[in-house]
């Protein structure tokens, strides 16, 4: 990754948000020549940056990914690209349909263009296991802006500028998901708000997330989607985890109650990150899978990428990668998840 980073002019489109902020700060350690925080926020560019003390040469660019003139100014010389500005919240795309297109198609196409016309080398856009089998507005948005960036190799001609996606699960304690909201409903004496106890998610802390983003990039060859493999909890056993850490940080007795809600539009029972379908043309390591480009390969083929493309990577099983399918959290495990994340504020 030091070969990967170093001395790189790279630029971060949402990089103040959960995963993009974390993603800079990781940068740090690198040593890249030049870091482009591109967002809409300035308020959370004023935060990040009071966050951040380094040596690196880091700008601030105020920016919207469905402004292309704007965009294409950012990326100006530019190395590297990380795509994480998105709209991500369920709820927030149901109701503002042709929004999430703007921002999650037409601003991914945007990213497309001028990475071609900048010359950038390689562009990680950041995806979703709700772009898997959409149900959803964000997530069908989600899975056209991971064909638009793949789909871009056929008419890219001679550029050099290379494709991939990473696509993970929720992210633990990230901007809008549901670990703050019930630590805020704790604090405030309200009962635990939850869709379903038996529904499933995929949990990963966002250091984890990231780490597993940046090994991608460093093993990425073009048109890839690395599936990032994580743990699995059950609602109702992350709200009990949330409200005995809760208790135990405070050096409380409280008796909380849980209110189920019901699923909201667009939301599943379950996740899945991989489908059957994609597993036909995907290799698998300890910690992602790999979906190829679309074209179907012999033994001899795959055994290449094992060996020269993809170091430890053997082919997949023929087998979706659902929530459902695998072994969950106990409450004590995620309890523990909790203790190894900074970014969690259980404390009055």
């Amino acid at each position: 990754m030091l070969n990967e980073f170093k001395n790189k002019r790279i630029l971060i489109t949402g990089g103040t948000g959960s995963i993009g902020s974390v993603i800079v700060k990781e940068l740090l350690k690198y040593k890249p020549k030049q870091i482009r925080i591109y967002s809409r926020d300035e308020s959370k560019q004023f935060e990040l940056d009071h966050e951040i003390d380094t040596n690196v040469d880091i700008n601030f660019l105020i920016g919207d990914i469905r402004d292309k003139e704007r965009l294409n100014m950012a990326m100006e010389n530019i190395d590297l690209v990380f795509h994480a500005a998105a709209m991500k919240h369920v709820s927030a795309c149901e109701k503002n349909p042709f929004e999430a297109v703007k921002t999650n198609v037409q601003g991914t196409q945007n990213v497309i263009d001028c990475a071609f016309k900048n010359n950038v080398s390689k562009v990680v856009g950041i995806s979703t296991d709700k772009a898997t089998d959409p149900t959803s507005v964000m997530g069908c948005t989600k899975l056209l802006a991971e064909k638009l960036m793949l789909a871009s190799f056929f008419y890219k001609g001679d550029k050099k500028t290379k494709f991939c996606f990473v696509r993970f699960g929720n992210v633990l304690g990230s901007r809008g998901s549901v670990i703050p909201l019930f630590i805020e409903q704790l604090k405030n004496n309200r009962p635990l708000t939850i869709t379903d106890s038996e529904m499933t998610r995929f949990l990963m802390s966002i250091p984890q997330a990231v780490g597993l983003v940046f090994k991608a990039t460093t093993m990425m060859k073009d048109r890839e989607i690395f599936v990032l493999k994580m743990p699995v909890v059950k609602i109702g056993d992350l709200a009990q985890a949330i409200i005995e850490t809760y208790q135990e940080i405070n050096k409380l007795g409280i008796k909380s109650k849980l209110k189920i809600i019901g699923k909201k539009n667009g939301e599943k029972m379950h996740e899945r990150l991989l489908t059957i379908e994609e597993s036909d043309n995907a290799l698998e390591t300890k910690e992602v899978f790999i979906i190829l480009p679309n074209t179907k390969l012999n033994n001899k083929d795959y055994q290449n990428f094992q060996h020269q493309t993809y170091p430890g990577a053997k082919k997949t099983k023929q087998v979706s990668y659902d929530s459902l399918g695998q072994k969950t959290m106990t409450v004590n495990e995620i309890k523990k998840l909790f203790k190894n994340n900074i970014d969690l504020n259980f404390k009055l």
